[in-house]
C-alpha cells in the first residue's frame, strides 16, 4: 500500500492534470454558450472547429518539447515552466474580445497542458513504491477525469448567470488560481525526483530524498530498493543512445507499443465525443440548458468509473486486460451509439432519444 506522504505528493501533482482535463473540458460548455457565440460575432463552424484544434495542436508540441527539454531542465523546473505559460493562456482566454485573441490563447494553454500531461505520469511513476506504481500514476488520470467533470458542471451553473460574457468568462478564470497554486507548491515542498538526482550525480540529495518517499519501510529495505535503483540507472547511462532511431532499434518493440496505444486510444473518438458531445445532444433536440446538464453527467460518469477502476482494478487485474477490455467494449458501444443517433436523430421519440444518450455515456464508462 501507497504511504500518505506519496499519496499526498500524487494528489498535489495531479493539479496538472486536472488542469488539462478542466481546460479540455471547459471548451465543450464555453462554444454552447449564446453568449459566447454572439459575443464572439457567430464563428462559422470552421473557427468554433479551431477552438478544439488549434488547442490539440498546442497540446502536441508541448508534450513534444517535453521530449527534448524535460530531463535537461528536470520535472519540477518544467512543470514550473508550465504552469506560467498555462497561466498565460487562461488570463488571454478570460480577456478574449475577439475570437482570433480567444485561439491565441486556447494555443498557449493546450502548450502548458500538453506538456503538463506528459510529466507529472512519468514523475509520479519514478517517485511511486512498485507494488503501488499503478495506483500512483493512474492518479493522473483520475485528475484529468476530475477535471472534466468540474469544467462541465461548472460551465453548467454559470449558465444560470445573467446573460453577458461572465457565463463563459467565470468558469476560464477559475483555471488560474490553480495554476499559481501549482506553481507554488513545486517551489516550495514538492521533492525532486531521485532518478533524475541520480543521473545528475546528486547521489546523496537522492538518498535523502528516496527515504523520505519510502517512509514506511525498513531501513533495510530502503537501502536494497536504492542500490537496485542506482545500479538500473548507471546501467542505463552506459547504454545511452545518441538518436531516437538509435533507441528505436533497440527497442522498437517496447516504442510500437507505446505509440500504438497512445495513438489508437485517441482514435476511438473520445476526444470528438468529449468536444462535441454537446452538439450531438442538440441534434436530438435538447434545450440548451439540459445539454450542459447531460454533458455534467457525462463528466461525472467518466469521473467516477475512472477513480473506481483506479482504486480496485489496476493493479489487480493489469493493465494489458484492461486495455484488450475496454477497446473490445468501446468498439461494441460505438456502433450501438452510431445506429441510436442515425434513427432518432431530429425526431419526437423521447425513449429513442434517451437510448441515444445512452451510448455516449455507457461510451465514457468503458474507455
Amino acid at each position: 500500500m501507497a504511504s500518505w506522504y506519496s499519496l499526498g505528493i500524487a494528489f498535489f501533482a495531479a493539479i496538472g492534470t486536472f488542469l488539462f482535463g478542466f481546460d479540455t473540458g471547459i471548451a465543450t460548455t464555453t462554444i454552447a454558450h449564446e453568449s459566447w457565440i454572439n459575443y464572439m460575432n457567430h464563428p462559422s463552424k470552421g473557427l468554433t472547429g479551431a477552438v478544439v484544434s488549434v488547442y490539440i495542436a498546442g497540446e502536441a508540441i508541448g508534450a513534444l518539447t517535453q521530449t527534448f527539454i524535460g530531463d535537461k531542465l528536470r520535472h519540477i523546473q518544467f512543470m514550473q515552466l508550465m504552469c506560467v505559460i498555462g497561466t498565460i493562456g487562461t488570463v488571454i482566454q478570460t480577456a478574449s474580445v475577439n475570437i482570433g485573441m480567444f485561439l491565441a490563447g486556447r494555443v498557449l494553454a493546450g502548450f502548458a497542458v500538453g506538456g503538463m500531461v506528459a510529466t507529472v505520469p512519468v514523475y509520479l511513476s519514478e517517485i511511486s513504491d512498485p507494488t503501488s506504481r499503478g495506483l500512483i500514476g493512474g492518479i493522473s488520470g483520475c485528475g484529468i477525469s476530475f477535471g472534466t467533470m468540474m469544467s462541465n458542471w461548472v460551465g453548467f451553473a454559470c449558465s444560470y448567470a445573467s446573460y453577458g460574457s461572465l457565463q463563459w468568462r467565470l468558469p476560464l478564470a477559475i483555471q488560474i488560481p490553480w495554476s499559481v497554486i501549482m506553481f507554488i507548491g513545486l517551489s516550495t515542498f514538492m521533492p525532486s525526483s531521485p532518478r533524475q538526482l541520480i543521473h545528475s550525480g546528486q547521489i546523496e540529495r537522492a538518498r535523502s530524498g528516496f527515504t523520505h518517499l519510502r517512509r514506511g519501510l525498513q531501513p533495510r529495505e530502503v537501502q536494497e530498493e536504492f542500490i537496485m535503483m542506482r545500479a538500473q540507472i548507471e546501467f542505463e547511462k552506459e547504454r545511452k543512445f545518441g538518436s531516437y532511431w538509435e533507441m528505436f532499434k533497440t527497442f522498437h518493440h517496447r516504442v510500437l507499443v507505446c505509440i500504438a496505444v497512445q495513438t489508437f486510444a485517441s482514435l476511438t473518438g473520445v476526444n470528438v465525443i468529449q468536444y462535441y458531445q454537446t452538439i450531438l445532444f442538440k441534434s436530438l433536440g435538447i434545450s440548451s440548458h439540459m445539454i450542459l446538464a447531460l454533458a455534467s453527467v457525462y463528466g461525472t460518469l467518466a469521473f467516477l468509473s475512472n477513480a473506481l477502476t483506479t482504486r480496485f482494478l489496476l493493479d489487480r487485474w493489469g493493465r494489458r486486460k484492461m486495455i484488450i477490455t475496454g477497446l473490445i467494449g468501446v468498439v461494441l458501444i460505438e456502433i450501438y451509439a452510431a445506429v441510436m443517433q442515425r434513427e432518432f436523430q431530429m425526431t419526437d421519440n423521447r425513449v429513442g432519444k434517451g437510448f441515444a444518450i445512452l451510448g455516449i455515456y455507457l461510451f465514457v464508462v468503458v474507455f
